[in-house]
């Protein structure tokens, strides 16, 4: 008989009732002690894995839905706030209208949360209430810099009590506590604390910028500050192409990145299979349209005709954000195509998680300091040279033109592509990200035809698109060497 044999069969003798006196009696624990029932039937759900704890049974959402009720206060105090704050703040409108209702929907949820029964799903309502606030001011386009900044706090306060400060509601306890910590073949987990602490700062930067420029669109200031492009950053939040945003475009980015910032703080230290939802979500706002955001920004000379500082600021903010959080991304993809091919179910495991065999390293604590500052180290920056070169290529093509005098679509050409090279090489600077540096050989054909198809290039400017051309191409192929640290993920990153 082996030792999960014994383990049911003491099980089925623990679960089984005593009906010699019409009641139930208590079961004896391995020590001997008897039990009450009700709670050796706690046990015996926490120990095959129950989460009934949405609905009130079960230890564990027991425990978590009692360890969210000062959150839910909380949140009915919030409730209560941003109801008072539309008179005590000295706005109206539109705005004051959401505010009030939306105050009475926090206040109404918060106490539907204090129902064991509905307790998850109100919490996650509230979250949704709580995104909306972020959105609001710059629906209805506020005059009031009170007012934004009132929502925007209430707002992140309200989702972080809702869904971050507590247990994450509806989550599947059983994942947690058992499986591997670090993805199977890879050397350290992508999801501790201090490997999403870089990403959190760097959001920090870009809804700092992005706040202050969102403050100029919407009047709340009347100069905006820009200490290398004189007028620039003027001339950039008040162009046709801002406008074409039905909000203001430099708000919608800080709302991204407030959400970013929360989204870092969400799940534990192998949130990578715990949380695939998450992981997906979260790199669905960093990669894609991280991406795009950055590309757009950089080429403001190109729409605008003019450069802007702290646009540059939290684009750069952001395009350091993408390679720092394909790695776990990469990690929540592998887990679920090991889950597809050991035929657990799908949308289950990616909404609530799963387990999987690997290693589980007791010591490793929340602040690991090895993998944050392994790019900063001497072997990194010689096994990526070839990238490093190429960002600085891209770099110098944004201003080339200015340097060298090309006019016209050619200026636009080496600007757009320079934008490009950089963008995507700095995907590529990610491990689990190399291939995207072979789009690199695609820019650098373009760079050495377009003088040959292109009008507007000086002689000066010829050479320079041929020789840097040429140099990109060169640079995309792997001339240095490649860390396999990702298990199966290998083959696709040499």
């Amino acid at each position: 008989m082996n030792q999960h044999d014994e383990h049911n069969q003491l099980s089925a003798k623990e679960e089984k009732p005593n009906h010699a006196h019409g009641q139930s009696a208590g079961a004896k624990n391995p020590a001997g002690k008897v039990e009450p029932a009700s709670s050796h039937s706690d046990h015996a759900a926490m120990r095959h894995g129950s989460t009934a704890g949405m609905s009130g049974g079960g230890d564990h959402g027991q425990m978590m839905y009692r360890e969210s009720l000062w959150a839910s206060f909380v949140n009915l105090l919030l409730g209560v706030w941003l109801i008072a704050s539309p008179p005590t703040l000295g706005y109206g409108g539109s705005l004051a209208l959401s505010d009030y209702a939306s105050g009475a929907l926090i206040i109404a949820l918060s106490a539907f949360a204090f129902l064991p029964r509905f307790n998850a799903y109100a919490r996650w309502a509230i979250c949704f209430v709580g995104i909306w606030l972020m959105f609001a001011p710059l629906v209805f386009w506020t005059s009031s810099a009170a007012a934004y900044l009132n929502d925007s706090l209430v707002g992140a306060l309200v989702v972080a009590f809702a869904v971050l400060v507590t247990m994450m509601p509806g989550m599947d306890m059983s994942v947690m506590n058992k499986g591997a910590d670090i993805p199977p073949g890879w050397s350290y987990n992508p999801s501790t604390w201090l490997q999403r602490a870089p990403i959190i700062l760097l959001a920090t930067v870009g809804f700092l910028a992005s706040r202050y420029m969102a403050a100029y669109q919407l009047g709340h200031i009347t100069t905006v500050w820009d200490p290398f492009f004189g007028d620039g950053t003027r001339r950039v939040l008040t162009s046709d192409v801002s406008k074409m945003f039905p909000i203001s475009d430099a708000g919608l980015g800080a709302v991204s990145y407030l959400i970013e910032i929360l989204m870092g703080f969400m799940g534990d230290r192998a949130r990578w299979r715990t949380m695939p939802w998450m992981v997906t979500f979260f790199g669905i706002l960093v990669v894609p349209l991280g991406t795009v955001s950055v590309v757009l920004i950089i080429l403001q000379p190109l729409s605008v005709g003019a450069w802007c500082f702290l646009c540059l600021l939290a684009g750069a903010a952001m395009l350091m954000m993408v390679p720092a959080t394909l790695d776990e991304v990469a990690a929540m993809i592998q887990f679920m195509i090991q889950a597809k091919r050991e035929g657990k179910p799908m949308w289950r495991t990616f909404w609530l998680g799963g387990t999987v065999e690997g290693e589980r390293d007791e010591r490793l604590t929340p602040f690991d300091w090895s993998r944050p500052f392994s790019s900063m180290t001497l072997p990194w920056i010689t096994s990526n040279w070839n990238l490093l070169v190429s960002i600085g290529l891209g770099l110098w093509l944004l201003f080339a033109p200015a340097v060298l005098g090309t006019i016209g679509k050619a200026s636009d050409s080496d600007r757009l592509t320079g934008a490009l090279v950089v963008t995507f090489t700095a995907i590529a600077a990610a491990e689990v990200g190399r291939p995207v540096r072979y789009l690199n050989i695609l820019f650098g054909a373009w760079l050495v035809v377009a003088p040959l198809l292109v009008a507007g290039y000086t002689p000066a400017g010829f050479v320079n698109g041929i020789v840097v051309g040429f140099a990109v191409i060169i640079l995309s192929f792997p001339l240095g060497k490649v860390r396999g640290r990702y298990g199966s993920w290998d083959r696709y990153i040499r």
